[in-house]
């Protein structure tokens, strides 16, 4: 029989060996149980998580729970033994970045986030944006992601410095009052000025522990159908190229990648979803219509500041790679505006 300890607070520097119970205080109120288990626990992938949480061996007051559960102060976690894992991947430490401040004051950071960093540590990556951010502002009691951007994704990142605004963003978010637009680049030529979708969504991980999404096709009990809405608004038309602006009702993963999939049109430089062979042409660089990331792009954020009720709206430039690639489009390419 496993002994259980029962403590309330869990040394963050520990693997448990044994069953232990935390009592969940104010901080961890709010939160996630997987990004709860994911802060906790950094060398422990996230796949190994999620597996913890489906198996039940993860409880909360003696209930299985799913991975999007919310944590209450008072909750009881029930937390099992955890492997470490000693990975054969190198792990990433990029340099310190100088981001881009976009707005701050007591409550809230927005930053530029380049393409290429990831926003938080995670598998082969040690120092994403919220471990860089905090490991230079060491007086920070709190920095939270508000949400999140893929790795490739460049654009407006939104962090809370305090939980309260935490908590209140993510309201926002969910009754839809944050409005988030997106500049993308696809495959292909576009024909609606303006074309609403809703398509819901299904999270699955590979078997190599990679998670991904997919379209659902038809009612399965088996599956957790997501909703998911995108609006797409067309800009610009090439030859075989289209750029447009993307709105985002819903936030679900991968959401704008695999809604454009599934409609045919990749986006460009999607290595998940996308053209393969088109992303391996324009990678080469050998050409002078080159691109070596994904054109996607958080270009734009407005909401109410959580405390003090005003608008704000936030922008970032288009990057320069994304700019040049545009420009000899251009060049090169006959243009058909919407």
């Amino acid at each position: 029989m496993k002994s259980i300890g029962k403590i309330n607070t869990l040394n963050k520097n520990i693997m448990p060996d044994m069953v232990i119970v935390e009592n969940i205080n104010e901080e961890a109120d709010g939160q996630r149980i997987d990004n709860f288990f994911f802060k906790r626990f950094k060398r422990v992938p996230k796949s190994h998580i999620y597996q913890l949480l489906r198996s039940g061996q993860v409880r909360v007051n003696s209930k299985r729970i799913n991975a999007d559960y919310r944590l209450q102060q008072n909750d009881k976690v029930r937390i099992p033994p955890i492997r470490t894992f000693q990975s054969a991947q190198k792990i990433i430490k990029p340099p310190l970045a100088a981001f881009e401040v976009l707005f701050e004051d007591e409550w809230l950071l927005a930053i530029n986030k380049p393409s290429g960093i990831a926003v938080h540590g995670g598998s082969g990556i040690s120092y994403g944006v919220i471990e860089q951010l905090r490991a230079h502002h060491s007086d920070w009691k709190f920095l939270e992601l508000v949400h999140r951007l893929d790795r490739e994704t460049s654009g407006v990142l939104l962090l809370a410095k305090k939980r309260s605004a935490l908590v209140e963003a993510h309201r926002q978010i969910r009754e839809g009052i944050v409005q988030k637009r997106y500049s993308v680049m696809v495959k292909g030529r576009w024909r609606n000025a303006k074309q609403s979708v809703k398509l819901s969504l299904n999270k699955f991980v590979t078997a190599d522990g990679e998670r991904r999404v997919m379209v659902m096709s038809g009612k399965n009990e088996e599956k957790k159908e997501l909703p998911a809405h995108t609006v797409f608004t067309l800009k610009k038309n090439w030859q075989n190229f289209s750029l447009l602006e993307a709105e985002l009702k819903t936030g679900r993963t991968h959401q704008i990648r695999v809604h454009l999939a599934h409609l045919g049109f990749p986006i460009v430089g999607d290595d998940k979803y996308g053209d393969f062979e088109l992303n391996k042409k324009l990678m080469k660089g050998k050409q002078r219509l080159a691109l070596k990331r994904m054109f996607l792009h958080a270009a734009s954020l407005k909401m109410t500041h959580p405390a003090t009720g005003e608008y704000i709206g936030l922008e970032a430039a288009l990057p320069n790679d994304l700019t040049t690639f545009l420009q000899r489009l251009d060049e090169e390419n006959p243009v058909t505006r919407p």
